[in-house]
């Protein structure tokens, strides 16, 4: 098991790329939530998370 979360690219079942974050105790802590057409639009939804999440803003929804 990893000691730092992981990115995981991988195709489902349609043939479409998806990715998911999984945290260093194995659970599953964000996904693509859609499929991509190609693995390089699934690296860019990567990258785009890498590069957004750390800098957005938290909604509570009461």
């Amino acid at each position: 098991m990893a000691n730092t979360p992981t990115f995981e690219l991988f195709k489902d079942a349609a043939g479409e790329w998806r990715w998911r974050l999984v945290a260093s105790n194995g659970n599953i802590i964000a996904d693509s939530g859609e499929g991509y057409q190609t693995k390089q639009g699934a690296e860019r939804g990567i990258e785009s998370v890498k590069k957004n999440a750390a800098r957005a803003n938290i909604d509570v929804l009461d």
